[in-house]
């Protein structure tokens, strides 16, 4: 069963897990060594992670390697473009509104 997206993203630690992974793939000891807590808890984040297919993992020897999946990010990109684009529009239409009130009291 697929995880939530904004759930997993919602967790300080997992974000910061995302930026260190999509540096380079790193195993779940090496991804402990960046954060006061344990390796089984940054596991457990690991697991939200790769529920949702942010993560994928590549085992090397009895080692598993952890690195990010720019494709399902760019899933949830997509997503949030539309609203990106919604608020660009409505940021124009501000600007036009206070260069208009800003223009009236020369006009007059």
């Amino acid at each position: 069963m697929k995880g939530d997206i904004f759930q997993a993203i919602a967790d300080p630690t997992r974000r910061a897990i995302l930026v260190l992974i999509a540096a380079q793939s790193m195993t779940p000891n090496a991804l402990a060594e960046h954060f006061d807590t344990s390796r089984q808890a940054v596991s457990k984040h690991i697991k939200v992670l790769a529920d949702c297919d942010l993560v994928k993992q590549n085992k090397v020897g009895r080692e598993i390697h952890y690195y990010f999946n720019p494709v399902k990010m760019k899933e949830f990109d997509h997503w949030l473009t539309q609203f990106k684009k919604h608020w660009e529009d409505r940021f124009s239409q501000l600007d036009e509104l206070l260069i208009n009130l800003n223009s009236s009291p020369n006009e007059k």
